[in-house]
């Protein structure tokens, strides 16, 4: 009986599933599998009962020190009044005594205060290169047993500029979350919010109309070449320059269309366009204030409305309404969350500029005082990108025009390398963007690194021919070390995926898509694939290569960077 076969066979309790969520176990999950037997002999010393925490399965750091090595004696010794290592020892009698187990281990060792580290057999890994090459195109993890209907807001840049490299890094991030969201089974929209009311709309047709009229731009106002043009545009669609309604509502079209087009471009496409103008026009900011006054949450001083924010958290109340009887900016966004809500949506989870630190509590804050789970709403917060030239930071400014835009970025180093350097960091980090890097097509530029080893697979599918079958030869031994080595890292693409979602991290799938072309640069530098001698090597070799390329294609694709099959 196979390990696979083992680990699903019935036991007093269900197998242990990897976290942070219950994920069912899939066939591609072997270490999961392996898990699960690591967990039946834990329960087996405990007469069934469960381990918390659960033990874990990690690769250990020096391969002498096996394929796998497991925490649980030094987790169960405590409840077994026993010490780690006498622990260990009876864990690796109950692996070693169960005969379903056994044809997958070489051995088992106890190491160090009380580690089980695992020796597997070539038949482990040749069972796991099978169940990967059968899964075809569908590497990623199971879905969830939880999915959520989750908003993720992201970009929603004011319409009174183009997109810029600081904008982009927000864009990349939140579309690359959503993919992941997405590919573990939850059900996710992207949002952009249009900010096109409010003082930066007023000085936004402002200047237009000074430009319009062959004068500068007001103090305050936006002064870039991109305001000249909508101005040429608007002058020859015959708009007044005193016309200021309609100088905003075009001035706003023609900012979204150049926006709209600067996004898909760069592989972002929104489902949902939302309008700050529209919670105004649909009576919305008018309902959360209500609700929020029924809720007793709101309060009248010096003829301004106020939400008593401090009683959930922020540092001081917030004005609402002020004495002159506007809005301020908060109002509106409290609308605008009382909306998300309305719609059924379960997570809220908007991608924010580093500038908005104070803003996350007051709208946390908001949307408990409307009687939602605050913990409903994310806030992930992206750190500043640097373009850099010849050493030199390039500095941005909407209003002055001094900024490079994506469109800029994206003619001189392309989409995917926009891309890879906009997420290979995490979104806390300030991110400074060699453009020379990003430029090389060389070992040293990460992306290409990445895409050349899936256009190296590509031709060494190519080379070897129609005639030429990737199939696993269950009795081919033995491995080359690589080989093992590659097969472990494929396995944990599921894995990376799942937590990569979980912690709100694209750049986890970074990592691990340089890590694969790592693995397999050394595989093919060590084994021959193409012609290899031996009955079955070349046609695993081949299939190791086919599973090695569908698995950077989907570590990429969630990204949004391609897969070329030549470079």
């Amino acid at each position: 009986m196979s390990l696979i076969t083992a680990a699903r066979k019935q036991r007093s309790v269900p197998p242990w599933r990897p976290g942070p969520y219950d994920w069912p176990v899939t066939a591609t999950d072997s270490v999961s599998l392996l898990r699960g037997a690591v967990e039946g002999a834990a329960r087996a010393l405990r007469d069934g009962e469960p381990t918390a925490p659960r033990p874990t399965l990690e690769r250990p750091p020096k391969p002498e020190l096996g394929d796998y090595s497991s925490n649980a004696a030094m987790l169960l010794a405590g409840t077994l009044g026993d010490n780690p290592r006498a622990v260990a020892e009876r864990l690796r009698g109950e692996l070693e005594g169960d005969s379903t187990l056994a044809p997958d281990l070489e051995r088992i060792e106890v190491a160090g205060p009380g580690f089980v580290n695992f020796f597997l057999a070539d038949s482990w890994y040749l069972r796991a290169l099978e169940a990967l090459l059968g899964a075809g195109d569908d590497l990623g993890p199971a879905p969830t047993e939880t999915p959520e209907k989750v908003l993720v807001e992201f970009v929603s840049a004011n319409p009174t500029g183009p997109i810029h490299v600081g904008t982009a890094r927000n864009a990349a991030f939140g579309d690359s979350l959503v993919r992941l969201l997405q590919a573990t089974g939850n059900e996710v929209e992207r949002e952009y919010y249009v900010n096109d009311a409010g003082s930066q709309i007023t000085r936004f047709a402002d200047s237009i109309a000074a430009r319009m009229r062959g004068e500068e731009p007001p103090e305050d106002g936006y002064a870039g070449a991109y305001v000249s043009e909508v101005a040429e545009r608007l002058a020859a669609d015959g708009v007044d320059p005193g016309d200021r309604e309609t100088l905003e509502l075009r001035g706003i079209e023609l900012m979204l269309e150049e926006i709209r087009q600067t996004l898909e471009r760069f592989g972002v496409h929104f489902d949902n366009w939302f309008s700050e103008r529209s919670v105004y026009a649909k009576g919305e900011v008018d309902e959360a204030l209500a609700e929020l006054e029924k809720r007793g949450h709101t309060y009248r001083h010096e003829d301004a409305l106020w939400l008593r924010t401090t009683d959930f958290g922020d540092d001081k109340d917030r004005v609402l309404i002020r004495s002159n009887g506007e809005a301020t900016y908060l109002t509106p966004d409290i609308a605008y969350h009382w909306d998300k809500l309305q719609r059924g949506f379960e997570r809220l989870i908007n991608v924010l500029g580093a500038d908005h630190h104070g803003y996350v509590a007051r709208v946390r804050a908001a949307i408990e005082a409307l009687g939602a789970d605050p913990t409903r709403f994310e806030a992930l917060l992206t750190s500043l990108v640097h373009v850099v030239e010849g050493g030199e930071r390039v500095q941005m400014s909407k209003r002055t025009g001094d900024f490079v835009t994506l469109d800029e970025l994206m003619d001189d180093i392309g989409v995917d390398a926009t891309r890879w350097f906009m997420l290979w960091r995490s979104q806390e980090t300030t991110v400074d963007l060699d453009l020379q890097l990003a430029r090389s097509q060389s070992s040293e530029n990460p992306v290409y690194y990445v895409q050349y080893a899936h256009a190296r697979i590509a031709s060494i599918l190519r080379k070897a021919g129609e005639g030429a079958e990737p199939a696993v030869a269950p009795g081919r031994s033995p491995l080359e070390e690589s080989e093992k080595v590659l097969v472990k890292r494929l396995l944990e693409f599921p894995e990376e995926v799942r937590t990569a979602a979980a912690r709100r991290a694209p750049h986890r799938i970074c990592a691990y898509s340089t890590a694969v072309a790592a693995d397999f640069h050394a595989f093919y530098r060590d084994c021959q694939v193409v012609g290899a001698e031996g009955e079955g090597v070349e046609a695993s070799r081949l299939a190791l290569c086919l599973a090695t390329k569908r698995t950077i294609a989907a570590a990429l694709g969630l990204l949004g960077i391609s897969a070329p099959e030549r470079m």
